[in-house]
């Protein structure tokens, strides 16, 4: 700024930021966090949970309610979540949301960015706020960023690589930052699977919770059910369960010997991280063998990515992904279009899909593959999460078409 008179300079004037000049008896905040993008963009902002540093692919989510599940979520390992939805945390967390199987292991999530500060718990069920919860679990966060724009920037140019950093000095080696955004090679390529995956097999019996109740178990099993764990979510193997099904979770390296010596009525590939062709060079193999038994399959997410894999098509990644719980799909099966949620960087390409493959369901989005299923198997697959944690409950009939296949298999 300028004084009119002289043209002299003069201190600037910071009008309803909370800054101003230390002449008047006020000190600019310093910032306590920063989001480094690969291509050097440096967003400051303040920081919450974790004091560490982490690299990661950063996306965003649209999502209302739910960032618990979706901050334990297995396949949001290497990414950095950026919610457009500005109040999160106001409700707390608890330990009866945490999607990942084990209680006490981290996710992958690298790390969270939001709009604005965390506020305290409002919620009846909650045992402690977001950002004690974020310290506890590793995890690193930046508040007071613009969260829209940064949405916007990922429309216009891409899941970027960047490298989240919060250190309650505000002292930060933005040079070394760059550098450390600018190396980190990416999720093209990457498998993750390890990283979240189960390290022995075990049963499952809890059902989906209930009001006033809490989980149910399940003490009636019609089906045994054999999950290949990629990063499985708890709620999924609720819904398995709730079905009528014996759940066997085993890890994602199991052999198709081993899985099929199990006996299973049927098998679910579950949801995970990474670039599903790097998972595929031990996972497709398998699965080939487990579809060519004539066993009942049915995929989600990565799992799906999976079955696309193993009957020959390809994957392919995309712009910016679909993370939230508002993405109409239409299933081309019924005509009717549910409202999902999604969480994934990669897509089957369509045009890659053998005759026997049929697209079953199909983003109204962007056109995107989001399901096919096998004309001559009993096999079929779906992009999104119809658990719905967190999300609608409109793809809940799929366990039920996943029980009414092995049924019929059964029957035949």
């Amino acid at each position: 700024m300028t004084n009119e008179q002289d043209q002299t300079p003069t201190e600037p004037t910071f009008i309803g930021s909370g800054r101003s000049p230390a002449a008047d008896g006020w000190s600019e905040p310093v910032p306590t966090a920063v989001l480094v993008l690969a291509d050097g963009t440096v967003l400051e902002g303040f920081g919450i949970g974790a004091e560490t540093t982490l690299a990661g692919e950063v996306c965003f989510n649209t999502a209302m309610t739910g960032y618990e599940e979706i901050l334990t979520d297995p396949s949001y390992s290497g990414q950095i979540i950026t919610f457009t939805f500005p109040h999160i945390g106001n409700v707390g967390t608890n330990e009866e949301d945490i999607e990942t199987v084990s209680m006490a292991a981290a996710s992958g999530v690298r790390g969270v960015v939001l709009r604005t500060a965390i506020t305290a718990p409002s919620n009846y069920r909650a045992t402690r706020g977001l950002d004690a919860w974020l310290k506890a679990r590793g995890i690193p966060g930046i508040s007071g960023i613009d969260t829209r724009a940064l949405t916007a920037l990922i429309r216009e140019a891409g899941m970027p690589n960047a490298v989240i950093a919060h250190s309650a000095t505000g002292t930060f080696d933005i040079p070394a930052l760059q550098a450390q955004a600018r190396a980190w090679p990416g999720l093209v390529g990457m498998d993750l699977v390890p990283s979240v995956t189960s390290a022995q097999r075990f049963e499952w019996d809890e059902t989906p919770w209930a009001w006033a109740e809490g989980y149910g178990r399940q003490d009636a099993p019609r089906h045994h059910v054999v999950a290949v764990d990629y990063g499985v979510k708890r709620n999924i193997l609720r819904l398995l369960a709730a079905a009528g099904c014996e759940v066997t979770v085993v890890p994602a390296t199991t052999s198709a010997a081993d899985i099929l010596a199990l006996k299973p009525d049927g098998v679910f590939l579950s949801n995970g991280p990474g670039d599903p062709a790097a998972t595929g060079a031990y996972a497709v193999p398998v699965i080939r063998d487990v579809i060519a038994a004539g066993v009942p399959t049915f995929g989600i997410c990565l799992g799906h990515q999976m079955i696309g894999l193993a009957v020959g098509a390809k994957t392919l990644k995309m712009h910016q992904g679909h993370h939230g719980a508002n993405h109409p799909v239409k299933d081309l099966t019924t005509g009717k279009v549910e409202i999902t949620s999604m969480n994934h960087g990669f897509a089957v390409d369509r045009e890659s899909l053998p005759s026997n493959a049929l697209e079953t369901h199909v983003s109204l989005f962007d056109g995107s593959n989001a399901g096919i299923a096998l004309s001559d198997r009993p096999v079929f697959s779906v992009q999104y999460h119809p658990e719905a944690s967190p999300g609608p409950q409109d793809s809940h009939y799929l366990f039920d078409r996943f029980v009414s296949l092995i049924e019929k298999n059964k029957a035949a």
